[in-house]
């Protein structure tokens, strides 16, 4: 009985691994996106770009659905592949439809989110080191 608890801890840390670099992957494309964006913010006819959603890009790469285990939790999606979104913003009168300001927002907040998910491998793997008596 041991050896199957043992087991079904080690498979939940491997999946919190996997899911930790699933989501600096995400948060990795998504900073290029936006570094595209600000690099072009005076390239006329340049649409802002964006990746879609964390949930549909980790829909996409491990066919992981979200299951209702209550009836009281939200319904999950599995919706379409992951990939770019382009804005459909407003332009300038100069043409230009890259917000700086908008932009950098969501810079901060994927570098926000990269740091969370550091912390929190950094974290896991501490835990595994005390349990090991390292």
């Amino acid at each position: 009985m041991a050896q199957i608890g043992e087991s079904m801890g080690a498979q939940a840390g491997a999946g919190l691994f996997n899911l930790a670099d699933r989501r600096m992957a995400f948060l990795q494309q998504r900073q290029i996106v936006l570094a595209q964006n600000v690099a072009n913010a005076n390239t006329p006819g340049w649409q802002t770009r964006d990746v879609k959603p964390f949930d549909s890009f980790l829909a996409g790469h491990t066919g992981v659905i979200p299951v209702r285990t209550n009836g009281q939790h939200l319904v999950g999606r599995a919706a379409g592949s992951p990939g770019l979104v382009v804005g459909q913003g407003e332009r300038s009168p100069d043409g230009f439809a890259v917000r700086l300001d908008e932009q950098l927002s969501k810079v901060a907040d994927t570098e926000t989110s990269q740091s969370t998910v550091t912390n929190l491998y950094t974290k896991f793997i501490g835990f595994y080191r005390t349990a090991l008596g390292r």
